[in-house]
């Protein structure tokens, strides 16, 4: 995942919370928690089949994915990731200026 996205991503992301009783399974690197949904996500992938390299286990990433989607991360990153845009295309001036959004 390009760094970018990630700084956009990273305080939207609802924190991990140990249980009260204790146990549970150890926090994992949200990021590649991210990177592995995206990768289900996008790729059609079924969450059982997620591959071992992202580090993941399919358990964990599609019960992020379900906390996440309970908690509207979508909805806010969708609205970053506009808002980001608009904001890169507005100069100085404020006048909209086509051509600057961010990754084009």
């Amino acid at each position: 995942m390009p760094d970018e996205l990630w700084e956009l991503t990273a305080p939207l992301v609802p924190r991990f919370k140990s249980r009260p009783q204790g146990g549970g399974t150890a926090p994992v690197d949200e990021r590649a928690v991210f990177t592995a949904v995206v990768y289900v996500l996008t790729s059609g992938c079924a969450w059982r089949y997620l591959p071992e390299s992202f580090g993941v286990s399919s358990a964990t990433a599609h019960r992020r994915f379900t906390v996440w989607t309970e908690a509207g991360l979508w909805r806010r990153l969708h609205r970053a990731v506009l808002d980001k845009g608009t904001a890169a295309r507005v100069g100085d001036s404020g006048v909209m200026q086509p051509g600057l959004l961010v990754g084009s």
